[in-house]
């Protein structure tokens, strides 16, 4: 387990199959952990709900300014890993401005605005993880996904520079690009797909904690895939 003692983290996206993953493994660790959080039905089957170092906090949107700020109001985090996103197909002749924008919104502005937020809110170095996809790195295997392939390799792009903007102050970033991971909701979706090629819940989860630890000293700027035997 990674020590985490006296640390606080937060995680975006945490009440999802990888946020909650990642969450409990931090309280494991040590670390308490603010998850904000914008359906009700997840936050209230969120299996760390009402533990003494979970802050669930309500926000209507994470691509919001005012929302983010509030998440980041009065703690001074150690980390913050960003898994909070959404997915969508669709070609770019099938793709209106909204439904761009949409992908956009929910990947891209609203890590970019947690980045910065945990970036104000440091103090004296820590940790930025984001979650990018195997589409960000393989623009090819984006096709018929466009604006989602947009949005992550934006996220990418973002990890690179903003590494190299905060290194000097201690704080190193980087992202995972997980390929399609083995939950629940991917196996009903795809029933018929080789589960066991890709990558588990737990296995992304601890590339993502090692990442955002105190035993990671050198690794920035990192867009680290974790595809599993996909």
């Amino acid at each position: 387990m990674t020590d985490f003692s006296g640390k606080h983290v937060v995680v975006t996206g945490g009440t999802g199959a990888l946020g909650s993953t990642v969450v409990r493994n931090l309280l494991g660790g040590g670390a308490s952990c603010t998850v904000p959080y914008i359906i009700d039905a997840e936050a209230q089957r969120f299996e760390h709900a009402g533990a003494k170092n979970v802050r669930l906090i309500k926000v209507p949107d994470l691509a919001d300014e005012a929302s983010v700020a509030e998440v980041y109001e009065d703690i001074a985090p150690w980390a913050s890993i960003h898994i909070a996103g959404g997915f969508a197909m669709g070609k770019v002749a099938e793709t209106d401005k909204a439904a761009l924008t949409a992908q956009l919104d929910n990947n891209l502005i609203s890590c970019f605005l947690c980045c910065r937020a945990a970036v104000n809110a440091m103090r004296g170095g820590g940790r930025i993880v984001n979650v990018a996809a195997r589409p960000a790195l393989e623009w090819r295997s984006g096709a018929g996904m466009s604006a989602y392939t947009i949005a992550k390799t934006g996220v990418a792009a973002l990890t690179v520079t903003l590494a190299e903007e905060v290194a000097k102050d201690g704080i190193l970033v980087n992202a995972v690009a997980p390929s399609i991971m083995d939950t629940a909701a991917n196996r009903a979706a795809m029933p018929k797909t080789d589960f066991s090629a890709w990558p588990k819940v737990e296995e992304v989860a601890a590339t993502i904690l090692f990442l955002a630890s105190p035993g990671n000293k050198v690794t920035r700027g990192a867009i680290v895939p974790v595809y599993g035997k996909a």
